[in-house]
């Protein structure tokens, strides 16, 4: 299996709380929401759609976990959102149990998150796919555990905030594979690990 992550990124290497204003306000974050007038739905559309084909599963950490299984299970009714339903989930957590979660979850231990996607990416089968997760795919990315990152670089300063690359010093090099730009000058570039 190979593990497929996509980021909303702003230009400075922010991926905080692009979807609504109270996504995400830790460290006095103001800016949720910031991603909303950059999507080009003609472009960028397709790019997420097409990322759930190969899809086995999802790999979350638990606060995009939580706001993920807070919307998608009521909606219904197109193929997209019908395979988000469907299709397995996983979410790394040091606080949530077995018991808190829902919407077709399977809980990663997060002191044994390295280990247990290694072990996920052993398997047979489709991609894991993460949304967001900074902290999850910080770690992942430090780890050499991410097989493709897609960013989705949009034209906009936001001073600070969290991002996803490691700050340890390492030098992990990338191979673009293929980008392509949008009407709202949005930059989307996926790359994997060079080999």
């Amino acid at each position: 299996m190979r593990v497929v992550v996509y980021e909303f990124m702003s230009l400075d290497g922010v991926v905080q709380a692009p979807g609504g204003p109270d996504e995400d306000t830790d460290g006095g974050f103001a800016h949720g929401g910031w991603s909303h007038p950059y999507f080009d739905a003609d472009v960028m559309g397709p790019i997420i759609g097409d990322g759930m084909t190969n899809a086995e599963a999802l790999l979350f950490g638990r606060r995009t976990w939580r706001g993920m299984a807070a919307a998608w299970p009521e909606r219904a009714g197109d193929p997209y959102a019908d395979k988000m339903n469907s299709i397995g989930k996983y979410v790394v957590s040091r606080t949530l149990t077995e018991d808190d979660l829902t919407w077709n979850s399977t809980l990663i231990p997060g002191d044994r998150a390295v280990e247990e996607i290694s072990a996920l990416r052993k398997r047979d089968g489709g991609d894991l796919i993460t949304w967001g997760s900074a902290r999850l795919v910080t770690t992942m990315l430090a780890e050499g555990l991410v097989d493709e990152l897609t960013v989705m670089i949009e034209p906009i300063l936001l001073g600070g905030g969290k991002g996803i690359f490691p700050a340890n010093g390492g030098a992990r090099p990338l191979e673009l594979v293929k980008s392509v730009t949008t009407g709202t000058g949005v930059l989307v570039a996926t790359y994997r690990q060079a080999r």
